[in-house]
């Protein structure tokens, strides 16, 4: 067992706080919000997440895991301290490390004995330098060692990622601080979880690429998918041609209105500008952002397009409008450019997301209307557009549906239904990557 410290009660610090207090370790999230932390002292958890509260709950009642504002009790008490503060993006996609510097400055005023500090933010190459040249030069007889241990989180499934993570990894410069941060992992250890350890910046560096490279393969098969519209293709049937190799596999090769959240846009960005600062292009992940954002738009396009070109009081229900399902985050979601787009060109929204619409409402437009249900947003709607794959999404009564429309039509974003079956129900029905048969040679 170890004594923990985890800076940063936001989705990261909450997710990691939780999860190493259940593997045994006494651990405090410190923040400076302190109406966050009264919250979580009163069993409210800030964000969406399956299985969270429960898992903090547990371990709260088990007197392991504790909130707090106090910093200088945080950092005397830990053995390891692991900083999760936010990194967000500046106006030029660099990664923001005020919040890291911060922690860095209370931890060499304040840390006594031999402490190991753990990056657990996304932070750039040079991130450990930069936190072991504060703690060296402001707290000059202070004994640690900086680690970097990147977290690979999906927002909706983290619980899961953290407890049976595919593989953990460990920067670090000396055997003293891997060792220790073995025995914080020490469950998974035993369990057989692979073990990665690696010096800081290749670790800093393993993030960042993990999420460009899926980036590049969701942003690969909404390509196809659009190639697939023009020849007549199904793409579901080549992606899984395509993933039956294992050397590619299958996951994040389903075509959608491309990718959001709060990882791989901010990464993707700040991979290019790390490799700027250093004289290099990334050119594929350049063109995987262009791509991406792109697609929003000709998903707005697809929209037009059903309904004849003109959304001039047209009114259009939306379902869905988190970046992915399970999850109330809107960061880069395709509804944040789809919707407004529709808006300017002279369309009324109506839209439901049973778990984002109240984060949604502070980024959308205000001619936004707000519903409770997926029929009362198709009642008297123009067309149904589906922006997220909520399961709720995947067995609407459709009947019911096509009642509720003033016209039959649904564009399917997220490839929910069977064309077939929705062209035998009377809908003009719409979606991605699955062409109808042509004559190529005509």
């Amino acid at each position: 067992m170890k004594h923990i410290t985890v800076f940063g009660a936001g989705y990261v610090g909450l997710v990691t706080g939780a999860g190493l207090s259940d593997f045994g370790n006494r651990v405090i999230c410190v923040d400076v919000d302190k109406n966050k932390i009264d919250g979580l002292n009163l069993g409210i958890i800030p964000i969406y997440e399956p299985g969270l509260k429960d898992l903090v709950d547990r371990n709260k009642r088990a007197n392991r895991l504790t909130f707090t504002t106090d910093i200088v009790n945080s950092i005397t008490k830990a053995e390891v301290i692991f900083i999760a503060v936010g990194t967000p993006p500046t106006s030029d996609g660099q990664a923001n490390l005020q919040f890291v510097e911060e922690v860095a400055r209370n931890i060499a005023e304040h840390a006594k004995g031999y402490k190991v500090i753990v990056t657990k933010s996304t932070v750039p190459v040079g991130t450990g330098q930069l936190i072991e040249k504060i703690l060296s030069e402001t707290a000059v007889d202070l004994e640690f060692d900086v680690v970097s241990n990147p977290e690979f989180l999906r927002e909706g499934s983290a619980i899961e990622d953290f407890m049976r993570p595919n593989r953990v990894v460990i920067g670090s410069r000396t055997e003293r601080a891997a060792k220790v941060m073995k025995d914080v992992y020490r469950s998974l250890y035993i369990n057989e979880t692979p073990i990665i350890t690696t010096d800081v910046e290749s670790a800093e560096i393993i993030k960042y690429a993990s999420n460009a490279f899926l980036a590049t393969k969701i942003t690969f098969i909404n390509e196809i998918a659009n190639l697939c519209e023009k020849v007549g293709a199904d793409v579901h049937h080549v992606a899984k041609g395509m993933g039956s190799d294992h050397r590619i596999g299958k996951k994040f090769l389903h075509p959608g209105p491309g990718y959001g959240g709060s990882c791989f846009p901010k990464d993707t960005s700040a991979l290019v500008k790390i490799a700027h600062q250093f004289g290099e292009n990334i050119r594929i992940v350049e063109t995987v952002m262009e791509v991406n954002e792109a697609q929003k738009r000709r998903i707005t396009d697809k929209i037009l397009s059903m309904m004849g070109g003109d959304v001039r009081g047209k009114t259009i229900g939306v379902l869905g409008l988190a970046f992915k399902p399970n999850t109330d985050d809107m960061r880069e979601s395709a509804a944040l450019t789809v919707l407004p787009l529709l808006i300017d060109k002279g369309a009324k929204i109506k839209a439901f997301d049973r778990v984002a619409a109240k984060n949604a409402r502070a980024l959308l437009p205000d001619s936004v209307e707000y519903c409770k249900n997926s029929y009362e947003t198709a009642e008297g709607a123009d067309a149904l557009v589906i922006l997220t794959e909520w399961n709720e999404f995947r067995e609407l009564n459709l009947e019911r549906i096509k009642s509720l429309l003033k016209e039959p039509v649904i564009i399917d974003c997220r490839n929910l239904y069977d064309p077939s079956m929705m062209e035998e129900l009377g809908f003009c029905y719409d979606c991605l990557g699955r062409g109808s048969k042509r004559d190529l040679h005509r």
